[in-house]
């Protein structure tokens, strides 16, 4: 299924078209609140899927679709209790950033990059497929940028800690686009990251069924294309992420993980449009804006 959220936080099943979308909350187990935080039917959701999912298919197959241009999308998440984001994972950002690539220690659960990690971003800089990006009111201090990096992400179903590589992918409820966007320089990461609008998710949910890896990911500025790469370059694969970051803190249903920058990074300016497509998950236009001029 493609899972969207949309208007009043209502719960929509996208068509494979990806043009027209289904009104599924009334198949929801729980009454739906229609706010955005606090939604205990979100979590459940992600946390009970196999049992909740065949009665929104049915919903789906039954109801009936409306143009996906008629309706305002959300993020496809409610409320996370946490971002899960990597570092360095792709060996030509890596080498782009000028940071280096440490030797490979091998243990028991296969290879791993010493300088692998990840980091929390804020969840309050979530934004959706239709909202813009807003660049920081207050100047950035001289020789920092604002940069984007496309990234395949993906949310907690069921959740758990210390999760073994080889059952991590059956803790996937579902893929979708996000954008690390990132104030560039020194300082502590998730503050520059963290900021309102700094992670777009979208456009709606896939669940793992729909999809086959590996990945394609585009993100265009304008009619220039800043990346374009396949998540078969990753360094650390996504199963191996769940693992390792479940064993340093419980993953819970709903939670966000993002599977680190592909090469080609570079700065966003008011005005721009980004455009980012991922093979079988959709795509994104997101306008660029100063935080001052959000309601031009």
């Amino acid at each position: 299924m493609r899972l969207a959220i949309f208007d009043d936080w209502r719960l929509g099943a996208v068509g494979p078209d990806h043009a027209s979308i289904t009104d599924v909350t009334d198949a929801l187990p729980d009454p739906h609140s229609g706010e955005p935080f606090g939604a205990g039917w979100w979590v459940r959701l992600c946390r009970d899927f196999a049992e909740i999912g065949p009665r929104l298919a049915a919903a789906a197959r039954g109801g009936t679709a409306r143009p996906l241009h008629e309706v305002r999308l959300h993020a496809p998440v409610l409320n996370p209790g946490k971002i899960v984001a990597c570092a360095s994972n792709y060996a030509a950002h890596v080498a782009e950033m000028r940071e280096a690539v440490m030797p490979r220690e091998t243990s028991g659960t296969g290879s791993w990059l010493l300088d692998f990690d990840v980091f929390l971003k804020a969840p309050s800089s979530i934004s959706g497929p239709d909202d813009p990006v807003l660049l920081p009111e207050a100047p950035l201090a001289a020789g920092r940028e604002i940069h984007h990096e496309s990234e395949l992400s993906l949310v907690i179903g069921h959740g758990g800690t210390d999760i073994p590589e080889e059952s991590a992918l059956s803790h996937v409820l579902g893929y979708l686009i996000g954008l690390d966007l990132t104030e560039r320089g020194t300082g502590d990461r998730s503050r520059r990251k963290s900021y309102d609008t700094f992670t777009p998710l979208g456009p709606w949910l896939t669940t793992p069924d729909e999809v086959t890896a590996p990945f394609d990911i585009e993100l265009r500025i304008g009619a220039m294309v800043r990346q374009k790469v396949s998540t078969a370059d990753m360094i650390t694969p996504v199963a191996r992420i769940i693992a390792h970051a479940s064993r340093m803190m419980r993953l819970d249903p709903g939670d966000v993980i993002m599977t680190g920058a592909p090469p080609g990074v570079g700065p966003i300016e008011a005005g721009d449009i980004i455009d980012v497509a991922i093979s079988g998950l959709g795509a994104m236009s997101l306008p660029v804006r100063r935080a001052a001029s959000a309601s031009s």
